[in-house]
């Protein structure tokens, strides 16, 4: 690993950051807010420039992007994405402490959706702007952004797939840079349709935008203290943004694969997405089965059900009900949804259903070979035998998953008085989802937390956005002392 290769594409990432930022400026010009607002956005993104330029400015000689290279690069650079990303928040006063803004911004380029805060009227426009455009950055990936800009980015495969969340990573074309610019082009694609879907639903244009990026991310920020209860009356909106939940949590190659028309044959031949949208159904069904009788009508029942269902297996987290009232075995239900998550490849958080899906047949599989030891028997996924090295890997990363889970919630546990709040806090940040249950439910926030804990919550959100290792290699002494070495 060389410490040069690394500064050299963190350098690359800042400067995208620093154009990023100019959008809230822009945003804040448009609605003339006042010149600390403005300027306090136009400073940090001059220094990120700055920064960015100066680690940058000239390519290392004998530039290869090494798998370290890739993984340490990644977990290095979200996390300077969300300090740096924290900075105008502080200093337009909107959230004076700096723990409490890394950790907003953590949640947000995460497309957690996790908050502390308690009165959205207190930001701007453009800081409501910037806390939802990070959703839309993070979600298909800062790097993957980066990469679909870059020329010549043919060598940063390493890049993408530290970044881009799943078992297995594919690339559409043979050229990554490529492959990049086409997942942004459908992602954006996308939102642009939803944005103009919710418009003509009778949703304000600025509000139509943050809630499209909530949207796309399957961030879950809201634009009001109500969050996305203001439209639970509105029930065009209410669909509109359940079924997009449910669209942005399919990987994205699947509509690649479409746009070229393969339509019937991804949608017989991809297990995962059938899995996916089973797991939907079934969910919402038991659960309209269990609150039938609080309900006077079929169609309200149908749509709040299948809108929390979408928002929870996708960690979108938005919220038109109060879940954390319903019964029990709901919380179980949505408690399951919360650790499966979407599709490898998709903008969503949690395991991913791929994973799931092999860990059964995995499990099958062994189950027949004790019975039948002489036979040879492989566990297939979309027509495809699922190797040994993956087996591996996936139960490695179980294995780190549920560690790297107990950890956090020790340490959450030292502050908290119940069990489901702590447990329903680290499912809700180390699975990207945003609200859980409990004191942290649909309805309150994290802002009760120490500093301790909001840092330990937001670099679990990091963690379980780059899917653990990354965030792991970057903290093991090999990889500090490359660092600092430059080997």
């Amino acid at each position: 690993m060389k410490r040069s290769v690394t500064l050299y594409l963190i350098g690359k990432i800042l400067l995208v950051e620093a154009s990023l930022l100019l959008l809230p400026v822009i945003v804040g010009l448009f609605y003339r807010e006042s010149w600390q607002q403005i300027s306090s956005y136009m400073g940090v993104a001059c220094l990120v420039a700055l920064v960015g330029l100066a680690l940058s400015w000239r390519k290392p000689s004998n530039f290869k992007v090494r798998a370290r290279d890739g993984l340490v690069t990644v977990s290095l650079g979200w996390i300077l994405l969300s300090v740096f990303g924290a900075l105008p928040l502080v200093l337009t006063g909107e959230i004076p402490h700096f723990v409490d803004a890394v950790f907003e911004i953590a949640s947000g380029f995460t497309t957690t959706g996790s908050s502390i805060l308690s009165d959205l009227s207190l930001l701007q426009h453009s800081s409501l702007f910037w806390r939802s455009f990070t959703h839309l950055v993070g979600g298909m990936g800062v790097l993957v952004f980066t990469l679909a800009i870059l020329p010549n980015s043919s060598d940063y495969v390493e890049l993408m797939r530290a970044e881009v969340p799943g078992p297995i990573f594919g690339k559409l074309v043979s050229k990554v840079g490529r492959t990049a610019r086409i997942l942004y082009g459908i992602y954006i694609a996308m939102t642009f349709i939803l944005i103009v879907a919710l418009v003509l639903a009778k949703v304000p244009v600025f509000d139509a935008m943050l809630l499209a990026f909530g949207t796309a991310g399957t961030g879950g920020f809201g634009v009001d203290n109500a969050g996305f209860a203001i439209y639970q009356n509105q029930a065009a909106v209410e669909w509109l943004i359940g079924i997009g939940m449910l669209l942005f949590g399919v990987n994205f190659n699947v509509y690649y694969f479409i746009l070229l028309g393969y339509a019937k044959d991804i949608l017989k031949s991809d297990e995962e997405l059938r899995y996916y949208f089973l797991i939907v159904i079934g969910a919402t069904v038991l659960i309209c089965l269990r609150l039938a009788q609080s309900y006077d009508a079929v169609e309200p029942l149908l749509r709040q059900v299948f809108f929390t269902v979408a928002s929870l297996i996708t960690t979108t987290g938005f919220a038109t009900v109060d879940y954390a009232q319903w019964p029990l075995v709901t919380h179980i239900i949505l408690l399951a949804l919360m650790f499966i998550g979407g599709c490898a490849g998709s903008t969503a958080g949690g395991l991913k259903v791929s994973r799931i899906v092999m860990y059964l047949k995995c499990a099958f599989v062994e189950l027949k070979r004790v019975g039948q030891p002489k036979r040879k028997l492989v566990p297939m996924l979309s027509g495809k035998a699922i190797s040994k090295s993956i087996e591996a890997q996936i139960a490695s990363y179980l294995l780190v998953y549920i560690v790297g889970f107990l950890m956090i919630l020790l340490s959450v546990s030292f502050e908290v008085p119940d069990f489901t709040t702590a447990f329903s806090s680290v499912a809700a940040t180390f699975n990207n989802i945003g609200p859980g249950l409990g004191q942290v439910g649909p309805t309150a926030n994290f802002s009760f937390y120490s500093d301790w804990n909001k840092l330990v919550l937001a670099l679990g959100m990091i963690a379980g956005r780059l899917e653990i290792f990354p965030i792991i290699l970057l903290f093991s002494p090999k990889t500090i002392r490359r660092l600092i070495l430059d080997k």
